[in-house]
C-alpha cells in the first residue's frame, strides 16, 4: 500500500513562544508597562518623522553617489587614453629614430658600392640595402599608423571630456539639491535622532530587537501601530478580538497582533 505523501506547508510564523518571552521581559523592568508602551509608541513616532526625512531626499543620495561612480569610470577611462597618446608618442619617436639609423647604413652601404670587388660582393651589399629599405618603410607605416591612432584617441578623449563635464554639472547640481535639503532638516534630524536614543535607551533589548525586526518585515515600517475603528489592528486592519482589546485599553500588556505580528498599542497615545 502507498505511503500518502502528506503536503508540507509553511505556517505563519507568528513566533508565539518568542512574544511570551518578550512579554516576560517587557514586564521585567523598572518602567511601568505603560510607560514603556508609551516609549515604543513615541519611538516608532520618531521613526517615521526620520522616514518623512530621508524619503523627502528620495533618490538622491543613490543619484549622487551613482554620479561619483560613473565619473569615476570616466576620468579612467580619461587617464588611460592620456597614457595611451604618450606611448604613442614614444613609439613614433622610436621609429624616428630608427630611421635616422636606417638612413645612415644605407649612406654606408651605398659608399661601399662604389668600392666593390667582385659581383657577391654586390649582390650581399644589395641585399643588406634592401633589407634596410624595407625596414625604413615599416618603421614609417608604423608612424603614420600611430599618428592615426593618436588622432582617433585625441577624439574619443574629447567626447569623453565633454561627457566627464556634463556629468560634473549633473553632480554638482544633486550635490547642491541634497545639501539644501539636508541643511534644511539637519536640526529636525538631530533632534529626532536624539529623541529615538532616549526612547531605546528606556527599552530592553529583547524588544528592541523585535521591533527592529518587525520594522524591517512590513513594507510601511510600522511596528507599533494603534487601534483602528475601535476593533482592528491599525497595521493590517484586521479584526481584533474582544479580549485582546481588554488588554490592549489596560495599557499592563504587551500585545501582539496575530495576523501581522505588530505591536498593538492604545489609541489614547496618540
Amino acid at each position: 500500500m502507498a505511503t500518502k505523501k502528506i503536503k508540507k506547508t509553511e505556517a505563519y510564523i507568528d513566533q508565539r513562544e518568542t512574544f511570551v518571552s518578550l512579554q516576560k521581559s517587557f514586564a521585567d523592568s523598572e518602567l511601568s508597562v505603560e510607560e514603556k508602551l508609551k516609549t515604543l509608541y513615541a519611538l516608532q513616532e520618531a521613526d517615521n518623522k526620520i522616514d518623512k526625512i530621508m524619503q523627502l531626499r528620495g533618490e538622491l543620495p543613490g543619484e549622487v553617489e551613482e554620479l561619483e561612480q560613473e565619473l569615476a569610470s570616466l576620468k579612467g577611462k580619461q587617464s588611460q587614453g592620456l597614457d595611451l597618446i604618450d606611448e604613442y608618442n614614444r613609439s613614433i619617436e622610436t621609429n624616428k629614430a630608427n630611421i635616422i639609423e636606417f638612413d645612415a647604413q644605407i649612406h654606408e652601404y651605398k659608399g661601399r658600392l662604389e668600392n666593390i670587388a667582385n659581383s657577391r660582393e654586390y649582390d650581399s651589399i644589395n641585399k643588406e640595402l634592401e633589407n634596410l629599405d624595407l625596414l625604413r618603410q615599416i618603421a614609417e607605416k608604423n608612424i603614420n599608423e600611430t599618428r592615426m591612432a593618436i588622432a582617433d584617441k585625441k577624439d574619443e578623449l574629447e567626447t569623453l571630456e565633454q561627457k566627464i563635464a556634463a556629468r560634473s554639472e549633473d553632480l554638482d547640481a544633486k550635490r547642491e539639491e541634497l545639501a539644501g535639503i539636508i541643511e534644511s532638516t539637519s536640526a529636525q534630524e538631530k533632534e529626532l535622532v536624539a529623541l529615538r536614543e532616549d526612547c531605546a535607551a528606556k527599552i530592553d533589548a529583547r524588544t528592541m530587537s523585535a521591533y527592529d525586526r518587525i520594522r524591517k518585515s512590513v513594507h510601511n515600517h510600522l511596528a507599533v501601530v494603534s487601534v483602528f475603528h475601535e476593533d482592528s489592528c491599525g497595521g493590517c486592519f484586521n479584526t481584533i478580538t474582544p479580549q485582546r482589546l481588554v488588554d490592549i485599553a489596560s495599557n499592563k500588556k504587551l500585545v501582539i497582533c496575530e495576523h501581522c505580528g505588530r505591536i498593538i498599542v492604545n489609541p489614547v497615545f496618540e
